[in-house]
C-alpha cells in the first residue's frame, strides 16, 4: 500500500505541473504513459485515445475506441453529445482535432472497459477532480501548490515570488478586461501585443524568438527584470482602465499602449543606467533558474574584483 501511495503521490505531482492560466495543451503521465489534457471550459478534458490506449494496451486505441462508441450508444450513452473534439498535439507536432471528455464522462467510459487498469484510473481521476474542488473553495491552495511545482523545476524563491505576483496582476488585468466586453482569444492577443511592444519594443512571439521558445511559456523564462517590468506594464494598464472607466474596444487598446508606455519609459531609463539592454535571450530549458542565477553572480562578482 506504501509503494502505491507513493507512485499516486509522484503522479499528482506530475499532473500538477504548470499553471492552468495559461490553459494551453500538457502531457500527464500514468504508468509510464503520456494523456494529453487541456484546459476547457473551466475543468481539464482528457484524450479518450490516449486512456483507451493505457487502459487495454490495445495496439490500435483508436479502432478500440471506434467500437467502443458503438456500445455505449446501446447502452443509451450517447457519446457524440458528451464528448468534444479540442485541439491537441499529435505525435507528428501538428494541431489536430481529438475526442477529449472531462473527468465525469472520463469515468463513466472506464466503467465499460475491461480492464485491470481501470480501478487505479478511477482513483486518480477523482483526485484530479478532488484537488480541483479544494483550489475552487481555497485559491490560497492553487497558489501554494504552483509555488512549490515552479521550487521543484529549480526556480529560486525570489523568482517564484515574482512569479506568482505576476499571475495575480494578470488575472486582475484580464478579469478588468472580461468585464468590459473583452471575450474572445484574438482581442486578448491583440491588448496583450500592445503592452508588450510598448514595453519590450516586440510582441510576445518576436520576445519567444529572441529566447529561442517554441510552445513554452515565455513568462516562465523570463528573468527578474523581465517580469517585474512586465508586470509594471500590465498593473499601469489596469489602473488607466480602472481610472477611465474605458468601454469601447479601442479605449482598452489605447490604455494597453500607455500602459505599456510606462514600463517602455522605465526599461530604457534602467538599460541606461546599466549600459545594456535588460531583455534578456536566456531561457530555461537546459538549465533551472535557480542554477543560472548562481552563475550570473558569480560573473558579477568577478567582474567586480
Amino acid at each position: 500500500m506504501t509503494g502505491s501511495h507513493s507512485i499516486y503521490k509522484k503522479l499528482w505531482y506530475l499532473i500538477k505541473r504548470g499553471d492552468k492560466m495559461e490553459k494551453e495543451e500538457r502531457l500527464v503521465v500514468f504508468q509510464d504513459k503520456k494523456i494529453r489534457r487541456t484546459w476547457h471550459n473551466d475543468e481539464w478534458y482528457f484524450s479518450v485515445v490516449d486512456i483507451i490506449g493505457v487502459l487495454t494496451e490495445s495496439s490500435i486505441p483508436k479502432r478500440y475506441w471506434s467500437d467502443l462508441k458503438l456500445n455505449l450508444n446501446k447502452e443509451g450513452f450517447e457519446p457524440y453529445e458528451k464528448i468534444v473534439q479540442l485541439k491537441l498535439q499529435a505525435e507528428d507536432g501538428k494541431m489536430r482535432e481529438t475526442d477529449c471528455a472531462n473527468t465525469e464522462i472520463i469515468l463513466r467510459i472506464i466503467q465499460s472497459v475491461p480492464s485491470k487498469k481501470a480501478e487505479p484510473f478511477k482513483k486518480w481521476l477523482a483526485k484530479v477532480g478532488y484537488e480541483r474542488i479544494q483550489e475552487i473553495e481555497d485559491p490560497e491552495l492553487a497558489q501554494k501548490r504552483m509555488k512549490e511545482t515552479y521550487k521543484a523545476k529549480g526556480y529560486s524563491e525570489e523568482w517564484v515570488e515574482k512569479r506568482a505576483r505576476g499571475i495575480a496582476v494578470r488575472e486582475e488585468l484580464t478579469d478588468e478586461w472580461k468585464q468590459r466586453g473583452v471575450n474572445n482569444t484574438k482581442d486578448f492577443a491583440i491588448l496583450t501585443n500592445e503592452i508588450s511592444k510598448a514595453t519590450f519594443g516586440m510582441t510576445p512571439s518576436q520576445h519567444k524568438e529572441v529566447k529561442k521558445l517554441d510552445k513554452q511559456n515565455l513568462r516562465d523564462h523570463m528573468n527578474d527584470m523581465e517580469l517585474i517590468l512586465t508586470m509594471l506594464g500590465e498593473a499601469t494598464t489596469t489602473e488607466l482602465t480602472k481610472g477611465r472607466d474605458s468601454k469601447e474596444f479601442r479605449e482598452l487598446k489605447k490604455d494597453a499602449q500607455e500602459g505599456g508606455d510606462v514600463a517602455g519609459r522605465t526599461r530604457l531609463d534602467i538599460e541606461n543606467k546599466l549600459g545594456r539592454s535588460v531583455i534578456s535571450a536566456d531561457n530555461y530549458l537546459d538549465e533551472p533558474e535557480k542554477i543560472k542565477r548562481k552563475v550570473i553572480s558569480f560573473d558579477n562578482s568577478e567582474n567586480e574584483t
